[in-house]
């Protein structure tokens, strides 16, 4: 299966089996940027619950814009915050320690676009989940792919709820119960090796 996707921050356990069980992946960079998506934001298991990690763009005031051509905004020191979160969250988590310092160096990069860092992250996340994955660039936008399986649909955050993934476990459980379909880092931090088989076992609708 040969698959297009919308790099993301940190992106969902979704799109992670989708990107697990594909032959090939290709980015989307043609589409225009949309809110209320991965894009710019992820979601983990903190102490309260469910926690929105986002990274502030610079909107541009034209009706439509590129997603590859979104800035990101350097006003407020976002990175510290999200590694703080992350630590908060996950330091009792069996494999926190593991992946941290291949994981800490994406929260001091300062990089000028969204889509830019996010594929950065993404080859992180590939490393630790010791995936080998061809990797390729749409060279113009299709809205039905004729030879790509689309998969860009799983960006939308607000259809996460439509996906029945396995549970498996997470650090506060027993506080809040099982959250379906956070970042991959939750799945990673929980379950560390075992997590490529897990993407791998999982099924998408």
């Amino acid at each position: 299966m040969n698959i297009l996707i919308h790099p993301t921050y940190f992106p969902s356990i979704a799109q992670c089996v989708a990107i697990a069980q594909a032959k090939s992946l290709t980015f989307e960079i043609n589409d225009n940027y949309q809110k209320q998506t991965y894009r710019n934001r992820s979601y983990i298991y903190a102490a309260n619950g469910k926690l929105q990690l986002s990274v502030p763009v610079i909107h541009s005031h034209k009706e439509r814009q590129l997603y590859k051509d979104v800035k990101i905004s350097q006003t407020e020191n976002w990175q510290l915050l999200h590694w703080k979160s992350l630590e908060s969250a996950y330091r009792t988590s069996p494999f926190f320690e593991f992946y941290a310092d291949d994981l800490q160096p994406l929260f001091e990069l300062k990089s000028e676009f969204i889509f830019d860092h996010n594929i950065k992250c993404f080859e992180v996340i590939a490393e630790c989940l010791q995936l080998d994955i061809t990797t390729n660039f749409s060279t113009k936008f299709e809205k039905t792919p004729e030879k790509l399986t689309d998969y860009r649909g799983l960006t939308n955050a607000r259809k996460e709820q439509n996906i029945d993934l396995q549970q498996y476990n997470q650090v506060f459980t027993e506080k809040h119960g099982y959250i379906n379909n956070l970042s991959v880092l939750d799945l990673l931090f929980n379950e560390g090796t075992n997590a490529l088989p897990y993407l791998e076992a999982q099924k998408l609708p």
